[in-house]
């Protein structure tokens, strides 16, 4: 029994009504990102290199979901990847966390260089390229807002455009300092703290990464509850072989085997084990199998 594919419609249908909103906000933030790259050379400036390294994390994250919903419209239509390719969500962003953690790490070493002697900036052309900065993350945060309460992975870049918005405005205050009193301690100090807010987000990116990759239990799924709630199933009396893992963001699998009652309806027991997954542990793709009551598992103890 699954329902895999049904999830990747409903993935699919869900994404596919801001596809066009997504690749908007991708195209505005990657142009800008390229500028401040490209301004950060010119001025000379660490906060605003730091934040086109905020900026690309944007990028990233819109170029992941888009990903995603790619993966999903052909996972029913591609005979050989049976379960799409939801991984290369996965992959790209343990490359994205990976490539981040160097950026953010050049950033932080940079600054405490700096802060012995910072060099001088262009504060205005600073000033200037950090405002087009966050007036593309304003733009971005207005196409992604309405299509964030309905697909997980336009709210996953939402949040990514959104904790943006306290960076570029970070980069602002530090080039109004600057140009107000010529105080160039300003860009290095701003620098760390940008870099200091990637370092946890880039963390938690490579864990949930990492989790999923090596199929370890979805941390908000307890599997002892799982089992138990398989176990309180009419004609259910043992059950063993019970995985759960994570397919790709936002879709959680389990695999089972259920041991019956000699007189247990079959059909009953695993629509009520589908309804027990779904509804308590959101999980929507499962394969369970049946088994009769000499096999081996019980219930309320040790299974295998």
């Amino acid at each position: 029994m699954g329902a895999g594919h049904d999830h990747g419609r409903q993935v699919s249908r869900a994404g596919e009504k801001h596809r066009g909103r997504l690749w908007a906000a991708f195209a505005v933030l990657a142009v800008f990102m390229v500028v401040e790259a490209v301004g950060a050379w010119w001025t000379g400036s660490l906060a605003l290199l730091s934040d086109a390294g905020h900026m690309f994390t944007d990028v990233l994250g819109i170029g992941m979901a888009l990903a995603a919903i790619t993966a999903a419209s052909r996972a029913s239509r591609d005979g050989q990847h049976t379960f799409g390719l939801y991984r290369m969500e996965v992959l790209a962003a343990l490359a994205n966390a990976v490539l981040l953690f160097g950026v953010a790490i050049y950033v932080l070493v940079e600054a405490v260089r700096r802060l012995d002697e910072p060099p001088q900036v262009m504060a205005g052309p600073m000033l200037a390229v950090a405002v087009a900065g966050l007036i593309a993350n304003v733009v971005a945060f207005l196409l992604l807002r309405s299509g964030a309460q309905e697909s997980l992975n336009v709210r996953g870049a939402y949040l990514e455009v959104l904790g943006d918005l306290v960076a570029s405005v970070g980069v602002i205050a530090a080039a109004g300092v600057i140009a107000a009193t010529g105080w160039w301690y300003a860009d290095p100090i701003i620098a760390v703290a940008v870099g200091l807010f990637i370092l946890p987000r880039t963390y938690q990116l490579g864990r949930a990464a990492l989790r999923v990759l090596v199929q370890a239990a979805p941390p908000h799924v307890n599997v002892a509850a799982v089992r138990d709630g398989l176990c309180a199933l009419d004609g259910v009396t043992g059950v063993h072989d019970l995985h759960v893992w994570t397919l790709t963001s936002g879709m959680e699998v389990a695999s089972a085997h259920l041991i019956l009652d000699a007189g247990a309806d079959l059909a009953g027991v695993l629509a009520a084990a589908r309804r027990v997954l779904h509804d308590r542990f959101a999980i929507e793709h499962a394969t369970l199998q049946a088994e009769p009551q000499d096999a081996e598992g019980v219930c309320g103890g040790s299974q295998w």
